[in-house]
């Protein structure tokens, strides 16, 4: 099991959500950084904001914690234990009370779903546009519809009716519902693969590879990831 001071540093970027018992709906995240590691069992974290309030995280209250570290993401359970300002910033003591463990590779890992896109294939001179962060490409810019089935961290496997040869960059745009609104992806992708599915003519499952990607998206994605698979679990456990 992971020892949370060998991965864990201060100022780590570190998810925090109330645990709710028997309620699969979406509950709130706060976005906060690690203060300090007391010992592999006891972290203190800054009191989250929420916009241009503070928010107190309550005392005795259980919390699942998702740490951003450069070793990947790893989640554990905790409860606050104390609460108390250190050189004008507002601190949370919170005690581990389950292990921590680590989503392995969970950039890469692919999260079944259906989603609809649009995307095209485009050429260097668009690409070289899309990098200085020209949003019009002309008006023979033209998007095709297209079905996303898997998505990660990494890129995205899509059905069109369009087949594309290897290494062609791709322009896509879809839409994920995070925290119930809508956020768009506007990307660039290189053509992993491209193969007519069986017993279906004239439709093509892709594999693309994000390419370029800021990191705050990528990012975005990961934790969409993560939240899909959380809300999975709590269905398959009842909750």
């Amino acid at each position: 099991m992971p020892v949370l001071s060998r991965f864990v540093k201060p100022g780590d970027r570190v998810d925090v959500s109330r645990i709710r018992k028997n309620d699969s709906m979406d509950v709130t995240q706060y976005h906060t950084r690690v203060f300090d590691i007391v010992s592999d069992d006891e972290l203190k974290i800054n009191m989250p904001m929420e916009g241009s309030r503070l928010v107190l995280l309550s005392m005795g209250q259980e919390y699942e914690l998702c740490f951003f570290t450069s070793a990947g993401l790893f989640q554990c359970y905790a409860v606050v234990k104390d609460r108390y300002k250190s050189n004008n910033v507002v601190v949370a003591t919170v005690e581990l009370t389950s292990g921590l463990r680590k989503f392995q590779r969970r950039e890469y890992y692919r999260l079944n779903t259906i989603l609809d896109m649009k995307c095209t294939a485009i050429n260097a001179e668009q690409e070289l546009q899309f990098d200085n962060h020209v949003e019009f490409f002309g008006t023979d810019f033209v998007m095709k519809d297209g079905v996303i089935v898997d998505i990660s961290g990494g890129g995205v496997r899509f059905v069109t009716k369009t087949f594309y040869e290897k290494d062609t960059k791709i322009y896509f745009s879809f839409s994920l519902n995070i925290g119930n609104k809508p956020m768009q992806f506007n990307t660039l992708g290189v053509v992993l693969s491209s193969r007519q599915l069986p017993d279906r003519p004239g439709e093509y499952e892709n594999r693309v590879q994000f390419i370029n990607m800021l990191a705050d998206e990528r990012e975005t994605i990961i934790k969409y990831i993560f939240e899909e698979e959380r809300k999975i679990r709590r269905k398959e456990m009842g909750e």
